[in-house]
């Protein structure tokens, strides 16, 4: 998993950000100052870098120079295209607008870092194997043959590991926003994925809730 810096002023936004990336395995530091992030910059290695612009001291604009080379997401709440152009155009690999979701930033790490070649390309747990880049799953060594539909919902599941996901999120994130079915279709394609993979001890049930993957 990646080394990421959160470079946020607002103490709530920073703590959620990375109580969540560290949720799925990430390792993070937070810093609330320009300066700190500065020293941070200079004296470690960083997969992938968070800034917001409005920052104490130095903005995220002046931050992303000393970047060298590693990604950046703004998340910031400067949503003017201006903005949005002049971060694009000095080096960002993303630009997000508060306020947002966590499971779109979590996306949004994941393609970075995906496309940044800084993340893993395979995940192991049990007698499970699932490659990403070629969306294949393996059991006790033989594939696994699973629908366009049960490898998305395994995969949303995973990248939001640990973290608890409403049956209508879920629909949101795999079916789509304009899906008119029912959300007793997730508790199908759970059944599904319990069955083909032995996920009943991984894959819990949250009371009125919906469904959380344990890693």
């Amino acid at each position: 998993m990646a080394r990421i810096l959160i470079v946020e002023d607002e103490r709530p936004i920073r703590n959620l950000i990375q109580r969540n990336l560290e949720l799925i395995g990430h390792t993070c530091i937070g810093v609330g100052d320009g300066n700190l992030a500065l020293e941070q910059i200079e004296s470690g290695s960083f997969d992938l870098m968070i800034f917001d612009i409005m920052l104490p001291n130095l903005s995220g604009f002046e931050l992303i120079t000393h970047a060298s080379g590693t990604p950046v997401i703004f998340v910031t709440a400067k949503e003017g295209i201006n903005d949005r152009l002049k971060g694009l155009s000095l080096g960002a690999d993303d630009y997000i607008v508060k306020p947002f979701e966590i499971q779109e930033l979590l996306l949004r790490v994941r393609a970075v870092l995906r496309r940044t070649k800084k993340d893993d390309e395979t995940l192991s747990f049990d007698d499970v194997i699932i490659d990403f880049s070629a969306k294949k799953v393996f059991r006790s060594g033989n594939e696994v043959v699973l629908t366009p539909k049960e490898y998305s919902l395994l995969e949303t599941l995973i990248l939001n590991r640990n973290i608890a996901l409403s049956r209508e999120k879920l629909i949101s994130l795999v079916w789509g926003y304009d899906y008119e079915g029912d959300t007793r279709t997730v508790d199908v394609h759970i059944r599904q994925l319990r069955a083909k993979l032995g996920l009943s001890e991984r894959l819990k049930t949250l009371y009125k809730t919906g469904y959380r993957f344990e890693l």
